[in-house]
């Protein structure tokens, strides 16, 4: 069984991939209220990579027969007063996810849990493409702030979709 320490922080962070996905639909209805309907998608198959990250960590608890606790998520942030905002909120809601991601990854080896520590490691991974992801889109949108054509052309042409990746960790409910 995964460690006591491990299995309550887990059950905090499956809260903060509820709370991304969430702010990931409010970024994308933002984008999509500009009509630009390719950042909009963007945000929206990131918001659905989020609430998949937290029913893989769903689906981690229940196989290792630990109490599963789902909390309550704080309201996104709606309303933004340019297009940069939003792409700055999500880059630095990845940053704190590493982090978050990171925490997970000390408890489960100090706590000798080599199995939650195994079970981390996809989500190291994750993080990385999700932060230079978003550092590049910012970069971007930074750049061609009143020029919202550029900003779509940019993620048309480089910001392709994910292909299912075969070492991800089962879903919960998929």
């Amino acid at each position: 069984m995964a460690a006591p320490a491990f299995v309550e922080l887990l059950n905090t962070q499956i809260g903060n991939e509820f709370a991304a996905h969430q702010q990931y639909v409010a970024c994308a209805v933002y984008f999509d209220q500009l009509t630009m309907p390719r950042t909009a998608q963007l945000f929206f198959d990131q918001a659905l990579e989020e609430r998949e990250h937290a029913m893989m960590m769903v689906r981690y608890l229940l196989d290792s027969d630990a109490p599963v606790r789902i909390p309550a998520v704080a309201a996104p942030v709606n309303e933004f007063p340019d297009v940069v905002a939003p792409v700055a909120l999500a880059l630095e809601q990845e940053k704190r996810v590493t982090e978050q991601i990171n925490a997970l990854i000390g408890i489960a080896r100090r706590e000798n849990d080599f199995a939650s520590d195994q079970f981390m490691q996809w989500f190291i991974k994750e993080q990385i493409e999700e932060v230079s992801k978003m550092s590049d889109l910012l970069t971007i949108v930074k750049r061609s702030t009143h020029d919202l054509e550029t900003i779509e052309d940019y993620v048309l042409r480089e910001v392709t979709a994910e292909t299912a990746d075969p070492t991800a960790p089962p879903v919960a409910g998929a």
